[in-house]
């Protein structure tokens, strides 16, 4: 035995039912059933919510590394620059364009390392993970860096 109900709904709605049970080959009442009951199911607010907190423990996981990267590179940067104001004297005027000219080959040479060691997939935090490691207790788990 089944209830008669009787709604309306926006045209847009309409339209969009009428093409699925179209395409689907069913009633239009079946369709409307099956999403009701779906959406009134108790276990479907529970599906949904462990979706969404599987999908928001691989995020915080991923905003975990790149936190982790951005300080690596944050103090690598940092030390470069510490050890680079203390080990250079400065250019007496005379040998200023030479140096300027060696320096803009020099970065020009480490903007193509850069670029080679990032085609190959190579980055600092991998190599951090690995030169931090104690010998012998290597991480063996995949993509734990």
């Amino acid at each position: 035995m089944r209830t008669k109900h009787t709604f309306r709904l926006p045209p847009e709605l309409a339209r969009q039912l009428a093409d699925y049970a179209g395409r689907k080959r069913v009633h239009q009442a079946f369709v409307v059933e099956t999403a009701l009951a779906s959406f009134l199911s108790p276990d479907n607010s529970e599906r949904m919510e462990a979706a969404l907190g599987k999908r928001l423990d691989r995020l915080t996981r991923q905003v975990e590394r790149l936190e982790r990267h951005v300080t690596i590179s944050n103090e690598a940067i940092a030390l470069f620059v510490r050890f680079w104001l203390t080990a250079t004297s400065p250019v007496p005027e005379a040998a200023l364009p030479a140096a300027q000219a060696k320096g803009r080959e020099r970065y020009e040479r480490f903007v193509e390392a850069l670029a080679r060691r990032l085609a190959k997939g190579q980055s600092l935090a991998q190599e951090i993970s690995v030169d931090a490691e104690p010998q012998g207790k290597q991480s063996s788990e995949p993509g734990s860096a």
